[in-house]
């Protein structure tokens, strides 16, 4: 064998690919690429969801309120069907079993304050009366008006949110309350045992707010109904990875492919 030949041989066994990691760089890109592939298809779906919701909920603001689900129709509801509809009450706040749940709002951080509305048909609704500051948060220091008899609530029904939110649970024995739980708070505050026991609707009312009415707390009509819609941004993105990885693996084929005839040439 001459030298230059050996030098050829030698080198050709240096460099040769080893099989596993050959196949493992090819296995991982194939999964990289269904994987992005996976999540453009489900930011696609978000997308059409989002749509839908900005459109129902938009049309839902444009028509006029129609009367709140009575027990009869509690079992049906769901939030595609019930979510953000225009709804009227006719019944009397129960003040003092109001709960105060955390909030942060364009006005800053603060509280809702819900209270039980004991309805004309005899079943308790807990209203989102709006949101107030913490040197609000005493009833006394809010200086109420008009909130005493019978009333009438018009709003937005919202399903309950049970649980509490991310890394912060209610503690109902605490008075600690992070999202709007109706069946806690209900619970909590006797709705549903005692001389007050009476049906309890499992959705709550964000109370409207008008525009006749004073400047006043607790401050109603700060329901956020901006979604925002960056699904169609995403779902490019994870695309244009997926076209990305499968670019890369067709290049690292061609060139094993073109180092594989070369090496067989010299063989030869």
């Amino acid at each position: 064998m001459t030298a230059t030949a050996a030098r050829s041989a030698e080198d050709t066994a240096v460099h040769a690919p080893r099989p596993v990691l050959w196949v493992t760089l090819l296995l991982a890109g194939v999964f990289a690429f269904a994987g992005f592939v996976a999540l453009g298809l489900w930011q696609v779906n978000r997308l059409a969801w989002k749509t839908e919701l900005i459109e129902r909920v938009e049309a839902r603001l444009k028509a006029a309120p129609m009367a709140a689900p009575g027990p009869g129709e509690w079992e049906a509801l769901d939030a595609p069907g019930a979510e953000y509809r225009r709804v009227r009450l006719h019944g009397t706040y129960a003040h003092e079993l109001e709960t105060l749940v955390q909030a942060t709002t364009a006005l800053g951080s603060g509280y809702w304050v819900l209270t039980p509305l004991r309805t004309e048909d005899g079943y308790w609704v807990l209203v989102n009366r709006g949101f107030v500051p913490p040197d609000k948060r005493e009833r006394p220091a809010r200086a109420e008006r008009g909130t005493d008899g019978v009333q009438t609530v018009t709003g937005l029904l919202r399903l309950s949110e049970p649980g509490g939110r991310l890394l912060q649970d209610n503690d109902p024995p605490a008075g600690r309350w992070y999202s709007r739980d109706v069946a806690a708070i209900a619970a909590a505050r006797g709705l549903t045992d005692g001389e007050r026991q009476a049906p309890v609707a499992p959705y709550f009312v964000d109370a409207a707010a008008h525009d006749d009415a004073p400047i006043d707390w607790p401050r109603p009509g700060l329901t956020v109904l901006h979604f925002s819609n960056n699904h169609l941004m995403y779902a490019l993105t994870w695309f244009a990875l997926a076209v990305m990885v499968a670019a890369a693996l067709g290049y690292a084929v061609a060139v094993e492919l073109r180092t594989q005839r070369r090496r067989a040439a010299a063989g030869d």
